[in-house]
């Protein structure tokens, strides 16, 4: 990302001078051609060092509040300008108060806020944006601000839920591995010290774990290089479209885990599809930031193939039951909800349903790999433990025999 000094004209003739965060400088005169003016000039600033140092990032708890508290400004009155500039006082979050200003600058300059905000995707998604141009068309930004606070506490709380879920079991997952690490790398040499002393035939358990330990001790490097070299390659194959159509169909296609992922991402297109067609986002467009946003490439494809069809004529429901992502319970309800006019009602519905579902799977998934993780870290432990202990065992009995 660069800086770019620009003078515009505008479709009504006013001269706008200002500054734009954007990858080059083609990419900024397309988006000023995109937004109907005339490019004079443009040329890139160097940031200065105080500037660099506010890189950052801005949480999605971050923006509900700032789209909260921006709800609040206008509905009493402020104007917009007057809102961002309190806003921008409040903003702890230095990265987020340097874009504000530059939002707020855009806007003194004569840009509207949609456009403002759609300098600044890595803040501001896709969905975020049409969803405010929707509101500058129709006039209710303050119904449309309410709207964006609500879907994204919504995504932020289930994200934070599935995260919470899995949290013991990963931590209990790592203590084993260290437990397991410290045991091959630590305890076991001893025991190998002391075997070689007795002499004698190992038993087979114990013979198997001092070999294993000698060879992941001589190769640990090895082992570490071939896992990142395949983690690697398979994150840029991952990476292309073709790839990540592979990924995410395997993801789908896993046992218990897939149909954890199918209804998280129909939750997520049911709420996201609701919530645009509700604040006046044209249904095509909508699905379009609905592929987009989806997060599986899966789901994308259908809901593309769904605009495609609505495009030609095709009613929304034809497609996503061709698709077979979609289960029927979701086609009727969206076949229902067009033919009565009452679609985002019924998207709100399914997401609902969908995301209480989710919740409910992923607690009863979490409370069985519980004991699941813990049994396996008992027996892995207590499998080296037992091995290791096996010829001394031996030995002791074969003395007290003596």
């Amino acid at each position: 990302m660069g800086i770019f000094g620009y003078t515009i004209r505008t479709q009504e003739g006013k001269v706008i001078k200002g500054r734009l965060e954007i990858e080059s400088p083609q990419k900024a005169i397309d988006y000023f051609h995109s937004q109907g003016s005339i490019v004079l000039s443009i040329k890139e600033i160097k940031a200065k060092k105080s500037e660099a140092m506010l890189k950052g990032k801005v949480k999605v708890d971050e923006l509900v509040i700032f789209s909260r508290q921006l709800t609040t400004l206008v509905e009493s009155g402020i104007s917009i300008v007057s809102a961002l500039e309190i806003l921008t006082e409040q903003t702890t979050n230095l990265y987020f108060k340097r874009v504000i200003s530059s939002i707020l600058k855009d806007l003194k300059g004569g840009v509207s806020f949609s456009s403002a905000l759609a300098k600044y995707p890595q803040v501001f998604s896709e969905l975020y944006v049409s969803m405010v141009e929707a509101a500058e068309v129709s006039g209710n930004l303050p119904q449309i601000l309410e709207r964006i606070s609500l879907y994204l506490e919504k995504t932020s709380a289930l994200k934070k839920k599935i995260i919470a879920s899995l949290t013991y079991p990963a931590i209990v997952v790592m203590l084993a591995i260290g437990i397991t690490s410290f045991l091959i790398f630590n305890i076991i040499p001893t025991f190998k010290g002391i075997f070689d002393m007795l002499g004698g035939k190992l038993p087979l358990p114990t013979f198997i774990l001092i070999n294993l330990a000698d060879f992941l001790k001589n190769n640990i490097l090895y082992i570490i290089v071939s896992l990142g070299a395949i983690f690697f390659l398979l994150k840029k194959y991952i990476s292309t479209s073709k790839g990540k159509e592979v990924y995410h169909k395997f993801l789908l296609n896993l046992p218990i885990l897939g149909e954890i992922i199918r209804k998280i991402a129909i939750a997520k297109f049911s709420r996201t599809f609701s919530t645009l067609v509700k604040s006046g986002v044209s249904i095509v467009t909508a699905l379009d930031i609905v592929g987009k946003t989806s997060g599986n490439k899966i789901v994308e494809n259908a809901v593309l193939r769904a605009k495609q069809a609505i495009q030609e004529g095709v009613p929304i429901s034809t497609p996503l039951q061709k698709s077979g992502i979609f289960p029927p319970m979701v086609v009727k309800m969206v076949a229902v909800g067009e033919k009565t006019g009452k679609l985002e009602e019924m998207l709100s519905k399914i997401a609902q349903f969908y995301e209480t579902q989710t919740e409910t799977i992923i607690s009863g998934l979490t409370s069985l790999i519980e004991p699941l993780v813990i049994g396996f870290l008992g027996i892995v432990v207590g499998g080296i433990v037992i091995s290791l202990f096996l010829p001394i065992i031996r030995v002791t009995q074969l003395l007290g025999g003596g």
